[in-house]
């Protein structure tokens, strides 16, 4: 049985179901603004690392409707959801699952019988993932990349579609576990969740503080959604966009002779090419949700920082003069030559010092 809201695309051909999917995109934003005041660009975020069929890092400081926000998109997406509160002590068998001894009556004795963690949903929020020790962190890393977990021998495929959306705080770091470098790149995107506005949060105190609590309309079925997973990857791309992306992610390599001067001066590290796998795809679902069959140089750049902030690393001289990763990759990306001339309108000036950069001199 469908939803109310829901729309059967089987019949529809893939253009269809493309402009289908526009349609409903906007109608999941004015869902989710029933109880999510602002954060649009998290929203937009969150939804095309699900459509691409990647996972999520959101980083926020307590009290800004992550938790909320994923539980909502859960119920208007008709996806199964699990919260899990990782703490220090929490075990792999806590969110994975663990075997237990059963009354087997068919064989008149006791066998060992597999009880599913958590984890086996369509929606896993990891609440503060970085607050749990690595032996667990790892448990969760495995479902994630392999889409399975292994108990007692055997291995146990999750649920599809199948998102793991964790949240970190970037406050009080004493006594966390901050994932490794290959840990974070199993993330499609690190999204950045700020204050809001006065405006919205003004509307936020106004809405949360009355008796009056919406009702979401389901706009997605399962079906749907691997469906339009499978629509994004074909979604085309052109020689001239997929070069763009390539150049973006290989500015970035300081032991390469493509890297750009800024990148040598500011990275340790530069980003693999996971970077441009996901580049491409988050381009492709961009595209698909806003209701086109092709992927232009404007779905790269927005999604650019989610994509390469957490697979670029600083140097000690960056660390030093404060200069984040979204600071180089912004520096960066106003070099590279884009299909659509976006670069000639942001030409930098001639190699200066940092500072002088920063302040315009």
């Amino acid at each position: 049985m469908q939803s109310a809201g829901a729309v059967d695309t089987a019949a529809m051909s893939d253009m269809e179901a493309v402009e289908h999917t526009r349609g409903s995109y906007q109608k999941l934003r004015a869902e989710l603004a029933k109880r999510i005041v602002g954060q649009e660009t998290v929203i937009e975020q969150l939804l095309i690392s699900i459509f691409s069929g990647g996972h999520c890092l959101l980083e926020g400081v307590p009290g800004l409707a992550k938790t909320l926000m994923i539980s909502c998109l859960a119920e208007a997406l008709s996806l199964e959801f699990k919260r899990i509160q990782f703490t220090p002590d929490l075990m792999p068998s806590d969110i994975v699952g663990t075997e237990v001894i059963v009354m087997d009556q068919s064989a008149e004795g006791r066998a060992f019988k597999f009880l599913h963690g958590p984890i086996f949903a369509n929606v896993v929020l990891a609440d503060e993932i970085n607050r749990t020790p690595p032996k667990t962190q790892a448990a969760m890393l495995e479902a994630m990349e392999e889409r399975q977990v292994s108990a007692g021998g055997e291995r146990y495929p999750m649920n599809e579609p199948f998102f793991v959306l964790a949240t970190q705080n970037p406050i009080e770091q004493e006594g966390t576990y901050p994932l490794s470098a290959a840990q974070l790149d199993r993330f499609m995107f690190k999204t950045f969740v700020d204050y809001p506005t006065r405006e919205e949060e003004e509307e936020i105190v106004r809405v949360t503080t009355s008796p009056f609590q919406a009702q979401l309309n389901k706009l997605f079925e399962k079906d749907e959604i691997l469906r339009l997973q499978r629509i994004v990857r074909q979604a085309r791309i052109s020689d001239e966009v997929m070069k763009y992306v390539i150049d973006i992610v290989r500015y970035t390599r300081i032991k390469t002779d493509q890297a750009h001067w800024f990148a040598q001066e500011h990275l340790a590290w530069g980003a693999g090419p996971r970077a441009a796998q996901f580049l491409i795809l988050g381009g492709k679902a961009r595209a698909i949700l806003f209701g086109r069959y092709d992927v232009l140089p404007e779905d790269i750049r927005a999604i650019v920082l989610p994509v390469m902030r957490h697979r670029i690393i600083c140097n000690f001289a960056a660390d030093s003069e404060g200069v984040s990763t979204d600071f180089i990759i912004r520096e960066i990306i106003k070099d590279v030559p884009a299909p659509d001339g976006w670069h000639q309108q942001h030409q930098v000036k001639k190699k200066k010092g940092f500072f002088a950069r920063l302040f315009g001199k």
